[in-house]
């Protein structure tokens, strides 16, 4: 299947590289089909890429790298929707907003994008947590060596 993509210009993926977000994204519900990009010469970072609209794209990363005492429990209807069997199913990602320079980028720790791999279906849930920020600073843990 070939798509367009905001960063990588027109490329060819293949169906099982497809994750679906039965309910969309928060702010883009019409948009069910990603896929997850590499960012060439760097492995902490990935794009979510909407397969529909190019300019629909996410610069993900896994937010454990930036906050030691990230944690929180999934909810109800997102096991559910995910089919949630066990903790070894998922992976957690959150989105990066890019900022100039790059070190005064925020994660966003209050919005975590769930995956289950088995069935590669795909949330955003939002958290009710208070310990987290919805635009948590990425400078410290770059500085502290996180790339």
């Amino acid at each position: 299947m070939n798509i367009q993509t905001k960063f990588h210009g027109d490329i060819e993926i293949s169906t099982d590289q497809l994750w679906t977000f039965p309910k969309g994204i928060p702010g883009f519900e019409n948009e069910h089909e990603f896929v997850l990009l590499p960012i060439e010469g760097n492995t902490t970072f990935q794009v979510l890429q909407s397969t529909n609209q190019s300019e629909v794209a996410f610069v993900v990363t896994n937010p454990y790298t930036y906050v030691d005492d990230y944690s929180f429990e999934i909810d109800e209807p997102t096991i559910d929707a995910l089919q949630i069997e066990k903790e070894e199913d998922i992976f957690v990602l959150s989105v990066l907003t890019l900022k100039q320079p790059f070190e005064n980028s925020t994660i966003n720790l209050q919005a975590p994008l769930i995956f289950q791999m088995n069935n590669r279906k795909a949330k955003q849930m939002i958290l009710n947590d208070n310990r987290f920020n919805l635009r948590h600073p990425i400078g410290n843990a770059i500085e502290k060596g996180a790339k």
